[in-house]
């Protein structure tokens, strides 16, 4: 190639592809895998694991999943890794679900495309598949994310259930993401359960008082003394985070903290604090909230990305890649 003709293609790519590299996009695998559709294949396995396997809340598993990946360093998928010490020894994340079906979608990916889908944006596209499967509205999933290869415990650092509204707005700040990203990810309680033990003090000894949380309807409170009783010394029961609709992806949490039926404290709180009440009010009279839910978990997976050049792409979601060994030192 002449060097004026290699000057007008580096012009090019600098003008007109300024989001070819370096940084995450929509459609990032597009013919990078001859004529496989590497959202095809995630998004047919998230499928079948649905609709075959059963496996009906696998989008409460991967919603968890991705936040919990996220907010330790970033979406850089450093929640797969095992280890005696890596984060999925933390306590927030010994109940976090939805290993096997990352590893059987990496499983596919590879053997049409080895070594070129991070782990890291798999969870992000099957994230997106399974909200869909659950009645939530397709989003466009930005890829190009490579995974990371430090995994500890001691790195996690995720909101309580009884985080204040305003230093939950402070901790998602410092993500990038603003008091309305922060309520609409909330909303991703609109599917899943959790166990009595997060939010026991709720019913019996609110904020040490002796009696029940004053902003839980009196419908919920009931509820909640019948499944998750004062003295239990073997079970720690479950119950819906969403009272209303909890299998499937919309806006009814909302419609239910705004009546008293918010199971966390931080659900019920965001529905009553003067810093978020208007924003679950807009919510709550909005009929398009599943797009806006949608733009809200992609801003999510902006989250402190490694990106061309950074990280690795994992050959396994488990492990590191080995790295080579190289004789006496050199390169």
């Amino acid at each position: 190639m002449s060097k004026p003709l290699a000057l007008v293609v580096v012009l090019f790519f600098v003008l007109f592809c300024g989001k070819c590299y370096g940084e995450l996009r929509v459609g990032f695998y597009e013919g990078k895998c001859g004529a496989t559709n590497v959202e095809g294949v995630v998004q047919n396995v998230v499928e079948t694991w649905h609709f075959e396997k059963k496996e009906k809340d696998i989008a409460a598993a991967l919603l968890r999943m991705q936040f919990h990946d996220c907010f330790v360093k970033g979406c850089d998928a450093s929640i797969l890794l095992d280890g005696l010490t890596s984060e999925k020894e933390a306590t927030p994340n010994k109940s976090v679900r939805g290993y096997k079906l990352i590893d059987a979608i990496k499983e596919a990916l590879e053997a049409e495309c080895q070594g070129l889908v991070s782990c890291a944006d798999i969870i992000s596209m099957a994230t997106r598949d399974a909200v869909v499967l659950a009645g939530g509205k397709w989003y466009d999933v930005e890829t190009g994310r490579r995974d990371g290869d430090v995994s500890l415990a001691s790195n996690v650092n995720l909101p309580a259930a009884t985080i204040s509204v305003s230093d939950s707005i402070k901790l998602f700040a410092n993500k990038s993401l603003t008091q309305a990203d922060m309520v609409y990810l909330l909303g991703g309680h609109t599917v899943g359960v959790a166990r009595c033990s997060l939010f026991k003090d709720r019913i019996y000894n609110f904020n040490k008082t002796g009696g029940p949380d004053p902003s839980m309807s009196p419908w919920l409170l009931a509820e909640l003394k019948d499944k998750c009783p004062r003295i239990s010394l073997i079970f720690d029961n479950t119950y819906p985070l969403d009272v209303k609709t909890p299998s499937l992806v919309d806006n009814s949490y909302f419609q239910e903290i705004k009546k008293g039926n918010g199971v966390l404290q931080i659900d019920q709180q965001i529905a009553l604090d003067e810093l978020t009440k208007n924003i679950v009010d807009d919510i709550v009279n909005d009929p398009d909230f599943y797009t806006k839910f949608g733009e809200a978990m992609v801003k999510l997976g902006r989250v402190e990305v490694l990106i061309d050049g950074q990280g690795e792409v994992r050959k396994s979601c488990r492990d590191v890649n080995k790295k080579p060994f190289i004789f006496g030192g050199l390169n």
